[in-house]
């Protein structure tokens, strides 16, 4: 993983949460999110709360708005599925626009983007302070078993090196006058993604056998060591401590 990999989401800054031990955040956010998940769905003034937590978490960090809720796309097929909800759960109707909908239904469809959202969002911060090589390094801090940070990491590296082979190939198709335009071309695209696989794997191998000839016995070294202090322990910890509050209000109130 080469140092100062960034990403898409990724926006550079020196604030205080981008400051924070990726292990931290890895931790605050897994556990924010199941106390969101165990929130009934009933108390949707938790849900504001929730939101309110990740605005401040935003505005400490500098992310804008715009940028998390462009981010935020991502859950559209959620979406979509929980919009069909109303019409397709069973039991009691109730008249929603003029419309006949159900009412186990739309509490669902709620649930679903509730938590769904309140997920996703918590989820680009994290990406949005966090480069992709501290991520990596903070799942290994974590515990992850090895094998998986090792292909998450090769997954990293080289899906960009796959996306430039699949870009130069679709340049020599176009120089070529080929343009897929109907189910006729779904052949020659056929053949382009088992060429991309083939070319894919033996690069794998090539690659493998570069890092056998370099000692490479099944493991990564670990060169940067990751620790946290207990302040920062306690600054991560608030996150997920407040949504734990606003939990157990859920079901109390």
């Amino acid at each position: 993983m080469g140092a100062g990999h960034a990403h898409r989401l990724y926006r550079h800054g020196t604030t205080p949460v981008h400051a924070l031990p990726p292990h931290c955040k890895l931790a605050a956010v897994l556990c924010f999110v199941v106390a969101v998940v165990s929130t009934p769905r009933e108390a949707v003034w938790a849900f504001a709360l929730y939101a309110a937590l990740l605005a401040g978490v935003a505005a400490v960090a500098r992310i804008s708005p715009g940028f998390l809720l462009k981010r935020l796309v991502i859950e559209v097929p959620f979406v979509a599925f929980a919009l069909l909800m109303p019409f397709v759960v069973p039991g009691e109707q109730t008249e929603l626009l003029g419309l006949s909908v159900s009412v186990p239904g739309l509490w669902g469809a709620w649930n679903v983007l509730a938590k769904g959202t309140l997920g996703v969002a918590a989820s680009v911060l994290l990406a949005s302070t966090t480069e992709l090589r501290s991520l990596l390094l903070g799942l290994q801090r974590l515990r992850l078993p090895p094998l998986l940070v090792q292909i998450a990491s090769f997954m990293i590296r080289y899906g960009d090196v796959i996306g430039d082979e699949l870009r130069r190939m679709s340049i020599a198709r176009r120089s070529r006058g080929f343009e897929a335009r109907g189910v006729r071309h779904w052949g020659v695209l056929a053949k382009t993604a088992g060429a991309l696989f083939i070319r894919s794997y033996e690069r794998g191998e090539r690659v493998h056998l570069a890092m056998v000839s370099r000692g490479y016995t099944g493991t990564m070294p670990v060169i940067d060591e990751v620790t946290a202090t207990r302040t920062q322990w306690a600054h991560a910890a608030a996150l997920p401590v407040l949504a734990l509050v606003v939990c157990l209000l859920g079901w109390t109130v």
